[in-house]
């Protein structure tokens, strides 16, 4: 099967955001689907791209929310008002607050005092919803185990996310000895402090890579609601499989590869791998992108998959350069938007106006963090 896969260039400076158009089929009978909305200005720029492409009728057989931060989720009210959309995809995090219940702080929560307040902080995925059920579209969860079209979602599961639920940013507090007990259920003790006292590092400087000394380090923590980022493997034939990763970091990823393995699913042959969260250091590592991946090769092999990235024109954090390399090294050609849309082509005959792209350099002077 076909499948071409578009990154919008969406979101300027700290706001890079996700927008991923996926056709899959072939040239006369194919499917579109829409991974994340990004910004609020996001919303107009998808609908007219999707109408100049694929005619003034264009709809979409699925809509997925990798997760519920604003960047990846604020344009697709837009797109709901505007396009009809068959099936959407999202996690509603007030609805499932009671199966999580006991994994918060304060006791004195009932079922629909925590519901009511969590539904409270989340109006962009609350708005989204009433205009899917007002469309008539269908709702689902995306957990593990479920299908999209061709797409395996393989994290998170339902399990995980009912632990990640209380340590969001957006959610009442937590209760610690709890979430340190499901976490051991979960196999994943380590991560909970970590993701509750979450905190940026700097770069103080810059310092020298090369192929065989690579600088990236394991053990890097980003948010819980990057954590609960859907990741969805699509198995669209033995020399197509495609990884997206949303803004998942290193414990999703993990769990992602783990489902993989328990489902035969083969890891290491990708032809399209998503780089997460627009090249952050904090979610990626070698251990789990050597499990993904493969081992690094030898400098000058070929490349094996494209590796395409979100990131503006005028980011000056992202992506990092540290990260960009680490997917080189196993064999990506590595292609950050910055301000251009991109397009893999997946066997889909090339768009007019589009022109053919290199791979980003390998960086010898790469982020050095305190």
């Amino acid at each position: 099967m076909n499948c071409e896969i578009e990154f919008l260039a969406v979101g300027t400076g700290s706001k890079p955001g996700d927008a991923i158009i996926l056709r899959y089929g072939d040239a006369n009978a194919y499917h579109l689907m829409l991974v994340d909305g990004g910004n609020s200005e996001t919303g107009d720029k998808i609908v007219a791209h999707l109408k100049q492409y694929f005619g003034p009728d264009v709809e979409l057989e699925h809509v997925l929310l990798t997760h519920s931060d604003a960047d990846h989720a604020s344009g697709l009210r837009t797109v709901l008002e505007k396009i009809p959309v068959k099936n959407m995809w999202l996690h509603i995090p007030w609805l499932l607050s009671a199966e999580a219940i006991h994994l918060f702080n304060d006791k004195r929560w009932t079922a629909d005092g925590l519901s009511a307040a969590i539904k409270k902080e989340y109006d962009i995925v609350s708005e989204i919803f009433d205009l899917a059920n007002a469309q008539g579209t269908k709702v689902f969860y995306p957990f593990q185990g479920h299908a999209i079209g061709p797409f395996h979602i393989l994290s998170p599961s339902k399990a995980a996310y009912l632990y990640l639920l209380p340590q969001f940013d957006k959610t009442p507090d937590p209760d610690q000895e709890a979430i340190v007990a499901a976490s051991m259920w979960l196999g994943k003790a380590s991560m909970v402090q970590k993701l509750i006292e979450f905190a940026k590092a700097k770069i103080e400087s810059w310092t020298t890579e090369t192929w065989d000394k690579e600088l990236l380090r394991d053990g890097g923590v980003t948010s819980a609601s990057n954590e609960s980022s859907v990741v969805l493997y699509g198995a669209l034939g033995d020399d197509r499989r495609v990884l997206l990763t949303g803004d998942a970091g290193i414990n999703a990823l993990s769990w992602a590869a783990q489902y993989a393995i328990s489902s035969g699913l083969p890891l290491q042959q990708f032809s399209f791998v998503q780089i997460p969260h627009h090249g952050s250091r904090r979610n990626v590592g070698p251990t789990v992108l050597n499990q993904l991946l493969g081992p690094i090769q030898p400098e000058s092999s070929a490349t094996r998959f494209s590796a395409f990235v979100s990131a503006p024109a005028d980011d000056a954090t992202h992506p990092r350069k540290i990260v960009l390399n680490a997917f080189q090294r196993r064999g990506g050609k590595v292609i950050p938007t910055q301000g251009v849309d991109k397009i893999h082509y997946g066997g889909f005959p090339k768009r007019e106006g589009y022109t053919d792209v290199d791979s980003c350099p390998f960086y010898t002077q790469v982020e050095d963090y305190t």
